[in-house]
């Protein structure tokens, strides 16, 4: 059928149309933008007296500009400079923009900041996990707060123990965007009990702690972040800083990279709250800069009560990572009066691609609490070393009471995954390959690292052949479908089952130069 169009029929149309082509949505505007803070002013810190020449002191000016835009809500601007200052106390409804050339430098004088606070309650955490008012940016029981601009904060220490260069406590809706942090000596961005969060596009270089820690906190968006620190890049917590149990949860990271002598990404340690629904994706995690490798890649642990539920990893590249994947559900028991553990289910772990790696994979529980439900899919590691071998007829220490660490056994008895107290397992398409000068490195695992003298573990043991690729023990609901592996020269199997009683084993042909499969 033809249609003839006239002027008047398009006329007609745009009119029915006008309420869809005006919309926001039509418009191409977002229709939940990030919460900024709204409201009349622009402070120019320079216009409360700041002078922004490094040397004088500008805690005092710039506290009056943040204070005058806590009145009404706006903006506190630093125009390019240098802005010595102390601790600083932000205000709801403000944004405190950074423009390119200017920086924010922390006094490199401890005692000039705010003391540690009070906490009314016992809490096992350390100083760094359990105060917030030693720090350069401190806002408590504040909504709708903005860091953001092309600037830079200089926290202005050479070394671990100070104050934190931006800590939040129990806050809401905070964006913190595009900004550049150097030389922190305590947790970069330190988050405790704070909800509804979007980190983007922060750079943390020389890092001397952990680089962004969500502690106790809920719906928090951590993406397009480079991220350089000595000690963890990125670690969720869920800790008793608040006096109470509270869940970390609805916390997604992407498109980031991670460089660390520690791990890469981490749940835990401080665990008694537990975590919900974590997905992180999209990410590079590599050693420290050019000489110190990472101590684990993913690290998802539970080891003080409290839940872990729900989680998915997909599309992680990682180098010079000494354990790819770390899962382990222990029973220390932190602000528990008898210590019980918690659960560790519902994970799943996927194309991850992992080179220069030298120690074990894992997945943990112990003998009163197992692991349930995790899958380990696509995964793809080369090793350059590995831990020296752990005999088979020799049980590997349980340690349910030891802080834990990718490197907590010292010594395993499969150089790619060990696996024991698990129910609920399924493993698919796994490969694992080694350099031939394999364990002339081994020691390189061990090196930098500090052993505590009353673990119970055994010392690590010199090099040999490598043996087995897969070891689990005491796993329920086992299933491997797609499993290769190099083996050794001395033809040992790829994989030793031990209390396996209901495994399934779909296997397929090594390539001819990794041996055969079993």
């Amino acid at each position: 059928m033809n249609v003839t169009r006239t002027p008047q029929s398009f006329s007609v149309l745009l009119v029915l149309l006008a309420p869809f082509v005006l919309s926001p949505i039509a418009m191409g505007e977002n229709p939940h933008p990030d919460p900024l803070p709204r409201g009349e002013g622009m402070h120019d810190v320079r216009a409360h007296g700041a002078v922004g020449d490094g040397v004088t002191d500008d805690t005092a000016a710039v506290q009056r500009a943040i204070d005058a835009c806590g009145e009404t809500g706006g903006t506190v601007l630093f125009s390019p400079g240098v802005y010595r200052s102390a601790t600083l106390h932000l205000r709801s409804r403000m944004a405190l923009r950074l423009e390119q050339g200017a920086t924010l430098l922390g006094s490199d004088n401890r005692d000039d900041y705010d003391p540690y606070e009070e906490l009314g309650f016992k809490n096992d955490a350390d100083h760094e996990t359990s105060f917030f008012r030693h720090a350069l940016l401190f806002g408590e029981g504040l909504e709708h707060v903005a860091i953001v601009g092309g600037g830079l904060i200089d926290a202005n220490f050479t070394r671990r123990g100070g104050p934190k260069p931006i800590a939040l406590r129990r806050c809401r809706f905070v964006s913190i965007r595009d900004i550049h942090i150097l030389n922190a000596p305590n947790y970069t961005i330190s988050l405790l009990g704070t909800d509804d969060v979007h980190i983007d596009g922060v750079t943390i270089l020389n890092g001397y702690c952990d680089g962004i820690d969500p502690d106790s906190c809920r719906n928090v968006r951590i993406s397009n972040c480079r991220i350089e620190s000595i000690d963890d890049a990125i670690v969720p917590k869920a800790s008793f800083s608040l006096g109470e149990r509270r869940a970390c949860e609805n916390i997604t990271v992407t498109n980031c990279v991670l460089s660390t002598v520690c791990n890469g990404f981490k749940l835990g340690t401080e665990s008694g709250g537990g975590f919900k629904r974590i997905a992180v994706s999209n990410c590079v995690i590599t050693g420290y800069r050019d000489n110190r490798p990472a101590i684990s890649g993913i690290a998802l642990e539970s080891v003080d009560g409290g839940d872990l539920d729900g989680v998915v990893v997909s599309n992680i590249t990682m180098d010079r990572v000494r354990a790819p994947i770390f899962i382990r559900l222990g029973n220390r028991g932190r602000d528990m009066e008898t210590p019980v553990p918690g659960a560790l289910r519902n994970v799943s772990i996927s194309n991850i691609v992992a080179t220069r790696a030298s120690f074990a994979c894992s997945v943990t529980g112990i003998p009163d609490a197992r692991v349930q439900g995790v899958t380990l899919s696509d995964i793809r590691v080369a090793f350059v070393g590995g831990n020296a071998p752990h005999p088979v007829d020799k049980p590997v220490m349980e340690l349910a009471r030891v802080y834990p660490e990718a490197l907590m056994f010292r010594t395993l008895p499969a150089y790619g995954l060990f696996c024991r107290h698990v129910e609920g397992l399924a493993l698919r398409n796994i490969d694992f390959t080694y350099a031939d000068d394999f364990w002339r490195i081994t020691t390189d695992v061990y090196r930098d690292v500090a052993w505590p003298d009353d673990d119970g573990a055994p010392a690590p043991s010199e090099p040999g052949e490598p043996g087995l690729a897969l070891y689990c023990e005491n796993v329920r609901g086992l299933r491997i479908d797609g499993f290769t592996a190099r083996q050794s020269a001395d033809g040992a199997p790829l994989m030793l089952l031990k209390d396996a009683p209901d495994a399934l084993v779909d296997g397929r042909p090594a390539p001819a130069e990794h041996g055969a499969t079993p």
